[in-house]
């Protein structure tokens, strides 16, 4: 285990978040707590309100915390709490605090515990999963690319809109040309302001010169 955290009074980052303002990470907060006072620890809590997939600006204070060698133990309520974006991140973040020689201990998952004998499988274990995540994104990209080759597109998807249909072109610039604003025509029949626009521009002048603004 790294030699920081076998020390009583190790300073230990626990990290607490919950996705919504309606929720409470408390929960979690005295939960962590209890490991942290049970291993003789000294806690600094980070708590935040975001979504797994959003900008996460405590977590990020959290690993500069762990990267400086501030903290030598980063303990959460769950994995998921550090990231819900698959689980390439997580195992990303296991490496890389095993390299700084910051333990990362889990309370509900009670075998993710770095600090403990089992710390070389673990991090080995993690370092062959993430390997694993890598490969399959490549296998994904790899996927996305040959459709994009078949359909013509970056992406594989159509590009754009759907095409307007020329019936509801027609109404709608019949609308227009009675007196009705162009952004309303265009709603009104389901359509981009632009497209429409960009179809009056292509009729003659003498068709379009009533169009409101």
């Amino acid at each position: 285990m790294p030699e920081s955290t076998k020390r009583a009074g190790l300073l230990a980052g626990l990290y607490a978040r919950v996705s919504t303002e309606e929720q409470t990470e408390e929960n979690q907060v005295q939960e962590l707590l209890q490991l942290a006072r049970a291993r003789e620890w000294e806690p600094v809590v980070y708590r935040e309100t975001a979504s797994g997939a959003r900008e996460r600006p405590e977590l990020d204070r959290l690993l500069d915390d762990a990267r400086s060698g501030r903290l030598g133990a980063v303990v959460v309520w769950a994995l998921d709490r550090l990231s819900r974006q698959g689980a390439g991140p997580v195992l990303n973040m296991v490496g890389e605090l095993d390299r700084c020689g910051v333990a990362l201990v889990s309370v509900r998952e009670p075998w993710l515990d770095t600090s403990g004998p089992f710390r070389d499988v673990i991090v080995a274990f993690a370092a062959t999963m993430a390997k694993m995540e890598r490969a399959r994104l490549i296998e994904r990209t790899t996927a996305g690319l040959a459709r994009a080759a078949r359909t013509g597109t970056r992406s594989g998807k159509p590009i754009g809109r759907p095409r307007a249909s020329p019936v509801l072109l027609h109404a709608a610039a019949e609308q227009v040309a009675a007196g009705k604003p162009v952004r309303q025509a265009a709603r009104a029949k389901g359509i981009g302001e632009g497209t429409l626009r960009r179809f009056l521009a292509s009729k003659p002048p003498s068709r379009d010169s009533s169009a409101a603004p």
